[in-house]
């Protein structure tokens, strides 16, 4: 009878171990939380528009602080050094790291 049980877990193992190296690559997109393809804000878009997003910070006529770019921003949660990265603000899509909208908050340090 023990031989039995020995075999039983010998093949619960060997599924699982199977099962986890077919999943292994599907980890990182099921658990990573980042986009993989996801599209920039275009400045033409209604909500943009709205908040006077500028891909080009330079290009903002409401903007008085210098220093604010979307890098700095409370709502950016991009990586600092990309081009662009996630804001919360337009979910499901990227802003330009140097971009501004009306709705910057400055980072909490």
């Amino acid at each position: 009878m023990s031989n039995h049980a020995a075999d039983h877990s010998r093949r619960r193992f060997i599924k699982l171990t199977v099962a986890t190296v077919a999943a292994a690559p599907f980890a990182e997109v099921l658990l990573g939380g980042t986009a993989i393809a996801a599209d920039t804000v275009a400045e033409t878009d209604p909500q943009a528009a709205a908040l006077g997003y500028k891909a080009d910070a330079t290009k903002a006529e409401k903007r008085t602080d210098k220093t604010a770019l979307c890098s700095s921003c409370n709502f950016y949660t991009g990586k600092a050094g990309d081009a662009s990265g996630p804001c919360a603000l337009f979910q499901g899509k990227l802003v330009s790291a140097n971009g501004w909208c009306t709705a910057w908050a400055k980072k909490a340090a």
